[in-house]
């Protein structure tokens, strides 16, 4: 079924839904004329940016559904979203495991339950972002994750009021971080360290602790349960006087937020470094001219790909659910999808390598299961 074109919502307006009082944005997200984007911080920069339309790669790239526009969603933002024409507002899914459990609820029809709103999503989602691969794939599993981009995890770090330098924190091997998270590393260079985590359903938390090996709840962060901190943010460490705060970070964000790809930049100004993890640098460059430095992409730890989730029956021809306009989204072999790598400026390909992304790995799928 073709959906209806409509015009995106240019202006700010509340509605109150459950007893909660709910308010979009000044700069509303628009209402998808075609398909829904939702998850993964991460992605949303990158994902926006084709959804919306940009010139970055030096030529106008815009990712479309036969001339219809996209609906790319923020991780973070008004408390509910309503993503197509007359659809029920929801609470935003928030990070990359949200996003698949929202694209699991639009596919299974179960109520998707986010910031006290228990809703009917049927259909309203159609693609996840996420930072990380299944947990447990399954050959025959109702998704398909589909390779978007090369990303990697380093750390932030700063150091609070009284510290002048804490020798080691800026090139942390593997070990320590470990230690440091499990809580038997509590000092670097004489200054307490106190170790920070994303919030729950992060999917850059996801990928860090399963890197460093500790428990979803390391013994390092009391408040792990319960943070809500937001990943890729440097203007989240507040370390107190005297400490250093620490804090899992995407090379790719961290470069496009300083080279000036994204709409807001979180760290110019706010004396947070990004550490080389064991002395490998996660870029190369300085000021706004910064570029992935491959080798540090290419560990097999701390290096990782990242995805775009969508249902396997809508992309498998032959299925009688068979969507041709959704598969030509995630089809890396059309210069404006999701999924292209190429190096035409006009490719998705060369938008993604500004925001500090480089190819895939690999461009195997995987299946899994509901979230």
């Amino acid at each position: 079924m073709k959906m209806k074109k409509v015009v995106a919502l240019g202006a700010a307006l509340g509605v109150t839904l459950a007893g909660i009082a709910i308010a979009a944005p000044a700069n509303a997200e628009p209402v998808s004329n075609s398909y829904v984007l939702v998850g993964s911080d991460t992605l949303q920069d990158a994902g926006n940016a084709l959804a919306n339309g940009t010139t970055l790669s030096g030529s106008n790239v815009r990712v479309t559904a036969g001339g219809n526009t996209l609906g790319s969603f923020d991780a973070f933002g008004s408390t509910a979203i309503q993503t197509k024409p007359n659809g029920p507002f929801f609470g935003r899914p928030s990070g990359s495991g949200d996003g698949v459990k929202a694209l699991s609820r639009s596919v299974d029809g179960t109520a998707w339950v986010k910031n006290g709103l228990s809703v009917n999503i049927s259909g309203q989602v159609d693609i996840a972002r996420s930072s990380s691969g299944p947990a447990s794939p399954n050959i025959a599993g109702p998704l398909l994750y589909v390779p978007f981009a090369r990303d990697a995890v380093s750390y932030a770090y700063k150091l609070g009021a009284g510290v002048t330098s804490a020798p080691g924190i800026e090139s942390l091997t593997a070990s320590q971080l470990t230690q440091i998270y499990n809580g038997t590393l509590t000092t670097i260079g004489g200054v307490t360290v106190v170790p920070k985590l994303p919030q729950t359903g992060s999917g850059t938390r996801n990928f860090w602790i399963g890197a460093l090996g500790v428990a979803a709840n390391p013994a390092g962060v009391p408040d792990a349960a319960t943070t809500t901190l937001q990943e890729n943010n440097a203007g989240q460490l507040t370390p107190a006087a005297n400490t250093i705060q620490l804090i899992p970070f995407s090379a790719a964000s961290w470069i496009a937020q300083s080279n000036g790809a994204t709409g807001v930049n979180t760290i110019t100004g706010t004396n947070v470094l990004l550490g080389a993890i064991g002395g490998v640098a996660a870029y190369t460059g300085t000021g706004n001219a910064l570029v992935p430095e491959a080798t540090f992409y290419a560990s097999s730890t701390f290096g990782r790909d990242t995805y775009v989730v969508v249902e396997n029956a809508r992309v498998e021809e032959g299925n009688a659910k068979f969507d041709q306009g959704l598969f030509d989204l995630i089809n890396p072999s059309v210069a404006k999808s999701l999924t292209n790598f190429s190096n035409s400026p006009a490719s998705s390909g060369a938008v993604k390598k500004k925001f500090g992304f480089l190819a895939p790995s690999t461009q195997a799928t995987q299946r899994a299961n509901f979230q």
